[in-house]
């Protein structure tokens, strides 16, 4: 395992994040408690500090089991957790981004945790109803009272984490350090906005189902039926064609590399620029076995590309209409090929 600073601060965290959406039974999956503490144990001897959780998760019992398990070592580890979503009871201001819900939801996680500070603080996802000024203000208030210790931000539109970040510049306010999205071979509309944002602003990436829900695993690609998340008639997504065409080219790689599809999937996401970092989680002991693999190899620029080809994505506009070659004409004169672009 290798370290690296979270965006733009001194926080020290592992090329791997162990994700803990699937410690507790509550929502009729997942692992149970000491199939979770063998999870966590094996995250921690290879070296791990890094560990996500949520209000939300399995009701409250993923952090349960975390501040159970980092118990007397609580300083090794970077305890990150989220606010916004309901837990529990629901009612108006049981939810959001807004400054009730984010105090009641941070005491009532601070005492799951059985800590007195969160090392980060997700936004979970953006309400489109708060008003930016009052988020910001709210999270910096927690950071100033020494409950958190620094903020991130998922699942929420580019322009509106550009905004915030900007309006803590110009207030002195803490900002976004962190960004986790939805990021893999299967899901690469990052891209577009995401991710050039978060380089722009020197924020670190974390990216959550990094092996597609499972369908870079290739297990979907089986002649006959296989049990899994996306098995189910009655999900609003569908596995498509284009889906089983790039898990088909992860586990044509893997077979040549003697490497599994999940190793090889997660590797790729090693490998790309601005240092993702993937949050890795598992059922069971031996998935996650599997995938702390993915740390032993890099593959090779043939694969990468093959990889890159097959998963392709089109940056629509206006990002494609800006790369056409009659814009870059008009735009540098007909020398664009001439000039430094790392400048």
């Amino acid at each position: 395992m290798r370290y690296k600073l979270l965006g733009n601060s001194g926080l020290r965290v592992s090329q791997l994040c162990l994700g803990t959406m699937t410690f507790g039974e509550d929502w009729g999956w997942g692992s149970s408690d000491s199939q979770s503490r063998r999870i966590f144990d094996l995250y921690a001897e290879a070296g791990g500090n890094f560990i996500d959780t949520a209000n939300l998760y399995t009701n409250g019992s993923s952090e349960k089991l975390v501040g159970e398990f980092i118990g007397n070592d609580r300083s090794y580890w970077v305890l990150a957790t989220k606010y916004t979503f309901a837990l529990g009871k629901p009612h108006v201001n049981a939810s959001g981004n807004g400054r009730k819900n984010l105090i009641q939801s941070v005491e009532a996680s601070l005492k799951r945790l059985q800590t007195d500070y969160i090392d980060l603080l997700w936004l979970h996802g953006w309400d489109g109803l708060t008003p930016t000024e009052e988020v910001m203000r709210a999270l910096d208030d927690l950071v100033k009272m020494g409950k958190v210790l620094y903020i991130g931000v998922s699942d929420t539109p580019a322009w509106v984490i550009s905004s915030a970040n900007t309006l803590t510049t110009l207030r002195g306010w803490t900002p976004f350090i962190g960004l986790q999205i939805e990021y893999s071979l299967k899901e690469r509309t990052p891209e577009r906005d995401l991710l050039p944002m978060a380089r722009a602003f020197n924020i670190g990436v974390t990216a959550w189902s990094p092996l597609g829900a499972g369908v870079l695993t290739g297990k979907y690609n089986q002649p006959t039926p296989v049990e899994g998340r996306l098995s189910k008639p009655d999900l609003p997504y569908q596995i498509s064609h284009q889906d089983l065409k790039i898990a088909d080219m992860v586990v044509n790689i893997a077979h040549e590399i003697g490497r599994s599809p999940a190793q090889v999937a997660l590797n790729w996401l090693l490998q790309q620029s601005g240092g993702i970092i993937p949050i890795i989680g598992a059922r069971r002991e031996a998935q996650f076995q599997d995938n702390l693999g993915c740390l032993d190899f890099s593959l090779s620029g043939e694969h990468l590309n093959k990889l890159n080809d097959v998963s392709a994505i089109t940056l629509g506009f206006p990002h494609d209409f800006l790369s056409s070659q009659m814009v870059q004409d008009f735009a540098f004169g007909g020398v664009h090929k001439l000039i430094d672009r790392s400048c």
